[in-house]
């Protein structure tokens, strides 16, 4: 199975604050969306607890949520022990029809944080979607480092957010 990280960051690596995202940019929600609709995401408890209760769970998707408590549930969403358990879980689903990208392999989960699940998610990542926002904030959760058999094979460059953040979004792969 393919599995795909997706996150936005700031230089320092910040990718949350207080169980939040520090910043505001609209672009990258809607690059999340649009990346991730009609594949299982897999989160840990405190990104899921995290999202507005209006977006709960996220719809077009599988929701499936890492947490060592056996006794939790939440509407929408599926209970997994462990990661392996999560990757298991998203193994059995199959992308909605016209969801592929042509041309190329898409992942068929994406981990969508936090920090913790991320950091134990990329040994099995093939694809990693990172948005970089040039934004000087402190936080208390960090993006995994990366090793340099990482390649970008993707890059949009620059650009201005309509909250007036620049931000690029990144797309690596590695052999």
């Amino acid at each position: 199975m393919n599995v795909g990280l997706i996150w936005a960051q700031n230089p320092d690596g910040v990718i949350g604050a207080d169980n939040g995202i520090p910043w505001r940019l609209p672009e990258d929600m809607a690059h999340f969306k649009a990346t991730t609709l009609g594949h299982p995401v897999i989160m840990g408890r405190r990104t899921w607890d995290s999202l507005p209760a209006r977006f709960r769970p996220l719809s077009g998707r599988r929701n499936i949520v890492v947490t060592r408590n056996p006794d939790w549930t939440a509407e929408g969403a599926e209970r997994a022990g462990s990661l392996a358990a999560a990757l298991e879980l998203a193994a059995e689903a199959r992308p909605e029809p016209g969801t592929a990208e042509s041309g190329r392999e898409r992942p068929s989960a994406w981990v969508i944080g936090g920090g913790e699940i991320y950091r134990a998610a990329l040994p099995y990542a093939t694809t990693l979607s990172v948005t970089e926002v040039d934004a000087p904030v402190t936080g208390d959760t960090f993006a995994p480092p990366l090793d340099p058999a990482w390649r970008i094979t993707e890059d949009t460059g620059w650009r201005s957010s309509t909250t007036e953040l620049r931000y690029r979004i990144r797309r690596y792969t590695r052999p």
